[in-house]
């Protein structure tokens, strides 16, 4: 392999960095705001909710932000957020997924397209990348949740798809549809998960030399700091010393 990081790796680069964190906060308040908008404020009547409180947590956020995030989205004539999906293209031909909470969706395809142009990239149409991804859940563990073989086998027992190991932690992919039902059930085995949620798993991964990788990099960080953009997701590869030179 050109490097063992894909875009996830360097999401978890960048929360070791605890860069932003109040951005950060942010955009898990909104995800809260929303999901318990859509549904009920009970996180154990809603399965988004509990998701979203639960990435949160494992960003430290402090209890009283998460519950002011849930008494926003109860109160009368508050904003309202709609759910909006980009796909384009980054340098090298790596496809790009960018989704976004926003209440104002003129302005957030302008600013994601903008970012991608002037990074080499281009948005293209809603289809044009997706299909070259898979939508799976993923429950996230630290390296200290157990061996490799101990995670795999807890994921085989809780109905789980596929399982990445690595010195930073283990990822374990399971149906979308399953995902509350896995996470349960690996929680009980393995304890409590740094996260979980419904994401998009490329299905092959493009390699990229140094320079072409600094560029997307910084394409999709850029991205990310967006205040509308919630995740990011590309299919490529880059080796560790683009992602140290970033990192520094």
């Amino acid at each position: 392999m050109a490097g063992h990081s894909k875009f996830k790796n360097i999401m978890h680069r960048k929360g070791a960095q605890d860069k932003k964190r109040s951005k950060i906060f942010s955009k898990l308040a909104k995800e809260i705001t929303v999901a318990a908008k859509l549904g009920a404020p009970d996180a154990d009547m809603n399965p988004r909710l509990r998701t979203a409180i639960q990435a949160a947590k494992a960003q430290n956020m402090p209890n009283a932000n998460i519950d002011r995030a849930i008494k926003r989205s109860q109160e009368a004539g508050g904003e309202n957020y709609e759910e909006v999906r980009y796909e384009g293209f980054g340098t090298g031909g790596v496809g790009v997924i960018v989704e976004a909470l926003t209440d104002n969706r003129n302005r957030t395809a302008g600013e994601v397209r903008s970012i991608m142009a002037k990074h080499g990239g281009n948005l293209g149409e809603t289809g044009a990348v997706s299909f070259m991804f898979d939508r799976t859940g993923a429950v996230e563990f630290s390296a200290d949740a157990g061996s490799a073989d101990a995670v795999f086998e807890a994921a085989i027992e809780a109905g789980a798809e596929d399982v990445e190991s690595s010195e930073d932690g283990h990822t374990i992919y399971c149906d979308a549809d399953a995902l509350h039902e896995v996470a349960k059930a690996l929680e009980e085995a393995l304890g409590e998960p740094m996260g979980a949620s419904i994401m998009w798993r490329p299905q092959n991964n493009i390699e990229l030399d140094d320079k072409a990788g600094e560029t997307l990099v910084k394409m999709l960080e850029a991205l990310e700091d967006s205040d509308d953009v919630q995740n990011v997701y590309a299919n490529f590869e880059v080796s560790d010393a683009v992602l140290e030179s970033l990192g520094g």
